[in-house]
């Protein structure tokens, strides 16, 4: 089959890769669109800490079900669906307790295993979403990244009528702010690029310019005291750090961006007991693609209009356009005819 292979950091083409076969359990999707994600992005970087290469990247996958391996119940070959990426071990401890995002001995579509940048994938029964009726498959493609911000939003707590401090507009911050706001959320989102801000302003979010202004100008939208919740997504340790001084006492901070492994970040020791704050990771997702899928049901979400779609087999492309110009677009979609 054909596929889009990263064969190092900064090397992409289109090339042949072997045809997968759905064993018992598995189902055969014939791939219809897969999003482009800063993970995506990483791995073409070479920051990406999971990676292996050779690789076909993407784990935004949605597509048709070809073939069925045996024992599979309740798809058929026809049926329209997404693919949820993670794939957990099932024995260790994360996995016992429900947190097979957090698999020790994690698989992921696109990262470790062949992703949804290719003509055919093979997954999990278990990890194959049926898609509600109507809903074209490059808009379901986008379950994934919003599941993440789901996830996030779940770790945060995120309430009504509350103010959510959402750092980075990138497209889960975009997705960030879908999320929080249908949750009743006051939402105020910042970035330091200009056209990012346009966008978040038009999904219905306060924007402020990130920068050594930010802590100012919080204070005095907060009365001096700070976000409830502050949800981190742009994988800068310089923001990561940030979200201490911007978190209001007793508030919770969500970390949600990719930092390259081994690099470490500093926080004043006293402010864990003098704010009693909570400060919690959120990696990808868990139980969180059927809220996704019913959302982008809806059609009140604004994330698959801003989607630019590009032919699949461009993707070298548009990788490269993306890598050179960072507000080139502020969602990709590939998108392959079947």
């Amino acid at each position: 089959m054909r596929a889009v292979i990263v064969d190092a950091p900064g090397s992409m083409r289109v090339g042949e890769w072997a045809t997968p076969r759905p064993a018992a359990g598995e189902a055969l999707v014939s791939i219809a669109a897969c999003g482009i994600c800063a993970g995506d992005m990483h791995i073409y970087h070479g920051r990406n800490p999971y990676a292996s290469y050779p690789q076909i990247c993407g784990h935004e996958i949605a597509g048709v079900v070809a073939e069925i391996g045996n024992g599979v119940t309740g798809l058929s070959a026809g049926d329209h669906v997404v693919v949820e990426p993670f794939l957990g071990c099932g024995k260790c401890y994360p996995c016992r307790t429900g947190k097979r995002n957090c698999c020790t001995k994690l698989q992921i579509k696109g990262v470790t295993q062949p992703g949804g940048c290719a003509e055919m994938l093979v997954s999990p029964i278990a990890n194959v979403h049926r898609v509600p009726e109507g809903l074209p498959l490059s808009t379901a493609a986008l379950a994934e990244p919003l599941a993440i911000a789901v996830q996030a939003c779940r770790r945060g707590a995120v309430q009504p009528g509350e103010l959510a401090l959402i750092l980075g507009c990138g497209p889960i911050g975009l997705a960030l702010i879908e999320v929080a706001r249908r949750r009743g959320a006051r939402v105020i989102a910042t970035d330091l690029i200009e056209s990012r801000l346009e966008t978040a302003a038009m999904m219905g979010a306060e924007t402020l310019p990130a920068g050594e202004n930010l802590l100012t100008r919080i204070l005095e939208l907060t009365d001096g005291e700070g976000a409830p919740v502050v949800i981190e997504a742009t994988g800068s340790i310089e923001a990561i750090e940030q979200t201490v001084d911007l978190v209001a006492a007793g508030g919770r901070i969500v970390i949600v961006g990719l930092i390259k492994e081994g690099v470490t970040a500093n926080f004043p020791a006293l402010d864990f007991t003098r704010k009693e704050m909570t400060i919690v990771g959120s990696r990808a997702s868990v139980g969180c693609f059927p809220e996704s899928l019913q959302l982008l049901a809806t059609g009140n979400l604004l994330l698959p209009k801003i989607a630019a779609e590009f032919d699949l087999w461009d993707a070298p492309k548009v990788f490269a356009e993306m890598s050179a110009n960072p507000s080139f677009i502020h969602k990709g979609v590939l998108v392959l005819e079947i």
